[in-house]
C-alpha cells in the first residue's frame, strides 16, 4: 500500500509540473511572504474534467506537502527546481519555479550551485538549459516584484487604486476597482493581509442587501451573532438587506471579491464601529 502511494504521489507530481507548460501566468503557487500556501490552479483548469485529480493538486500536493513544516519553502523550491531540471523540463513552469525559489530567499549562488551540483548526476545539457533560464530571474537589473504585484498576478480582475473614499471605514489597505457602473454595479475590492472593514449595514426599505463572490486570496465574512464564514474563490455570500455584518482578508493572505449591488428602494449604507481586534485574532 505504501509503494502503491508512493507511486501515486510521484504520478501527480510529474502530471502537475506539465500542467505548468500551459500559460496559467503564476497562477500556479501563491505564497505570500512565508503566510500558507493557497493552491488553486488545479480545479482553475480541471475542476470539471478532472474533479479528483483537482483536489489532489491542490489540497494534497500544495495544500499539505508544501505546507508541511518539516521542510522550509526554500529547501523545498530548490528540491522542486532540481525535479524538474533533472527530467528536462525547462518550460515556464521551471521559470516560475526558480521565481518562486527567488522569492523564497534562494540566492544566486546558492541556486547556481545547485544546478552545478545536479549537473553531474542529471545531465550538462539540462544545466546549460536551466541557467539560461535562471539568469534571467537573477538578473539584478530586474525590479522584484511587490508583494501586490505578486497577488495581482494571480486574479483576473484589476487590483485598481487605493480605496480613499472608504479608507476611515477599513482597518489595513485596501483597494477598488470598477468592473461595471452600468445596469448593475460591480466592483473587485481587494484587502491586504488583516485588512477588514467595520461592522455595517446595507439599509433598504424592500430589496437591496449586497452579493460578494470571492475571486482571490483568503478572507471572511460574518453576520452579527454568527460565527465567520471563510471565503475562497468561487465562494458566494448572500447578504440580505438590513443585517449588520463584515468582511475582508484573511490574516496570512490577501483578498478580493466582487461586490454587486443589489437594486432596492430607499437604499443606504450604515457604517458601524470597527471588528475588535480580539475577535478577528482568533481567525486563522
Amino acid at each position: 500500500m505504501k509503494k502503491l502511494l508512493i507511486s501515486i504521489l510521484t504520478l501527480l507530481f510529474v502530471a502537475q509540473t506539465s500542467c505548468y507548460a500551459i500559460e496559467i501566468k503564476n497562477k500556479e503557487v501563491k505564497n505570500m511572504t512565508q503566510g500558507k500556501i493557497v493552491q488553486t490552479a488545479g480545479r482553475d483548469n480541471l475542476g470539471q474534467f478532472a474533479p479528483e485529480f483537482a483536489h489532489y493538486n491542490d489540497d494534497i500536493l500544495f495544500g499539505e506537502n508544501w505546507n508541511n513544516k518539516d521542510l522550509s519553502v526554500k529547501t523545498r523550491s530548490i528540491i522542486t527546481v532540481v525535479a524538474l531540471m533533472s527530467q528536462g523540463i525547462t518550460d515556464s513552469s521551471i521559470k516560475y519555479h526558480l521565481q518562486n525559489a527567488k522569492n523564497n530567499g534562494v540566492t544566486k549562488e546558492e541556486i547556481a550551485a545547485a544546478i552545478t551540483h545536479t549537473a553531474f548526476y542529471a545531465g550538462w545539457p539540462k544545466a546549460w538549459a536551466t541557467f539560461n533560464i535562471a539568469k534571467e530571474v537573477w538578473n539584478d537589473n530586474t525590479q522584484s516584484l511587490t508583494e501586490k504585484e505578486t497577488y495581482a498576478n494571480t486574479i483576473m480582475f484589476s487590483i485598481g487604486e487605493p480605496n480613499t473614499a472608504y479608507a476611515k471605514y477599513f482597518k489595513g489597505n485596501s483597494y477598488i476597482s470598477p468592473v461595471s457602473t452600468e445596469q448593475i454595479k460591480i466592483y473587485n475590492v481587494t484587502f491586504e493581509p488583516k485588512c477588514r472593514n467595520n461592522w455595517h449595514i446595507h439599509k433598504a426599505k424592500s430589496g437591496g442587501g449586497q452579493m460578494l463572490i470571492a475571486v482571490g486570496g483568503r478572507g471572511y465574512y460574518q453576520e452579527w451573532g454568527k460565527e465567520p464564514v471563510e471565503m475562497k474563490p468561487g465562494d458566494v455570500i448572500n447578504i440580505p438587506a438590513n443585517v449588520k455584518h463584515w468582511h475582508g482578508a484573511a490574516p496570512d493572505s490577501w483578498f478580493s471579491h466582487l461586490a454587486v449591488e443589489i437594486d432596492g428602494s430607499e437604499t443606504s449604507n450604515e457604517w458601524l464601529e470597527p471588528v475588535k481586534d480580539e475577535e478577528y485574532s482568533k481567525l486563522k
